[in-house]
């Protein structure tokens, strides 16, 4: 089946204003070709490092709707973003979705891209879920401490780290008061507290997800952190896991160990300090290994997308890998998979 065709114009002008502030998050218009009419849109790059790359990643806003389209330039598979949510999702943590598709600029072919679904009140809305505050981790500020990791040094304000998205400045507040609460309330006082403002459950799914994914950047960062209207409590939902399935944020090989299964920011650090979370978390990390992350569960997925985007990838000439590597990413996948299971088994029985 054919990936769906996106094509967008933009002016001469607006390009040349988005190649001169690469950097900066200014939108400027352009229109999207769809049934014969022009619809008018504002787009800008989106990204980090990738905003240096030949191939770009672009946010679309139509009609209050955001879409983002990745390039996933890095993964030479273009499907471990996509793999790396609906496993999430399998495990009951929520997440966008994804499709895949091909993207024209200005009548010129960009090649294939990963549509993503936005994190914002439209993802909230069609799940349901009532949300009064939303934050993206935009970088490694990101961690849960009081220290910023660029300095060594106390953080200025401990909303370092994070954009507000839905919300009002009292919400920027209580995010911060959060934090400070972690490192200022002790024993039975943490415990009582966590248990009032995070929703555990949902954490410690999110946390087995980033683990079993091997995602090195997505504890401190990479993730868009809720507080459900109806609970109070702080939910989590991941974000940019196109470094994981064997493959680092850079689409390097790397080792199935990169990541503890205890992750690595301070709220995690917090909450498996208390024994009864620990055993709890050592229970549902060996039951996801035993019934989700499972190759007969896995597998079936990954050759599933990889198949539906093998033609359109054969005709793309932008991408950065040789198609010999494209082909041979089920079986890295697979490798994975199977010796993540026996690294985590092993350090589960040491939790």
């Amino acid at each position: 089946m054919a990936l769906a065709e996106y094509n967008i114009l933009i002016g001469t002008n607006e390009k040349n204003t988005m190649k001169k502030n690469i950097w900066s998050g200014t939108f400027v218009k352009g229109h999207l070709a769809h049934e014969g009419k022009l619809v008018p849109i504002r787009i800008r790059y989106r990204g980090g490092h990738t905003r240096t790359y030949p191939k770009k990643s672009y946010e679309v806003r139509l009609d209050g709707k955001t879409y983002h389209f990745n390039a996933e330039y890095d993964d030479p598979s273009m499907i471990r973003n996509a793999l790396s949510f609906r496993f999430f999702v399998s495990i009951g943590v929520p997440s966008p979705s994804t499709r895949h598709c091909t993207l024209r600029i200005n009548g010129q072919s960009e090649g294939v891209y990963l549509l993503i679904e936005a994190v914002n009140r439209t993802f909230f809305r069609r799940r349901n879920i009532a949300v009064s505050t939303l934050v993206y981790a935009d970088n490694d500020s990101a961690n849960f401490s009081l220290i910023s990791p660029e300095t060594g040094r106390r953080k200025k304000t401990l909303f370092d780290g994070y954009t507000l998205v839905i919300g009002t400045a009292a919400g920027r507040s209580r995010v911060q008061s959060f934090i400070r609460s972690l490192h200022r309330l002790k024993g039975t006082r943490l415990r009582a507290y966590l248990n009032r403002r995070l929703d555990i459950a949902n954490y410690l799914r999110w946390l087995a997800g980033a683990v079993l994914t091997n995602n090195y950047d997505g504890f401190d960062q990479n993730y868009a952190l809720y507080e459900h209207k109806t609970s109070g409590k702080y939910r989590i939902i991941p974000w940019d896991y196109e470094g994981t399935w064997g493959r680092n944020c850079y689409g390097k090989p790397c080792a199935s160990d990169l990541v503890r299964i205890t992750g690595y920011n301070a709220l995690t650090e917090a909450l498996l300090a208390d024994t009864t979370v620990r055993k709890r978390y050592a229970g549902l990390l060996a039951d996801i290994v035993q019934t989700k992350f499972t190759e007969q569960n896995i597998m079936p997925i990954v050759k599933s997308m990889h198949g539906q985007i093998a033609d359109s990838i054969y005709r793309d000439h932008t991408r950065n890998w040789p198609i010999r590597v494209f082909e041979g990413e089920p079986e890295l996948i697979r490798r994975y998979i199977q010796e993540r299971r026996e690294i985590v088994r092993k350090e589960l029985a040491q939790l």
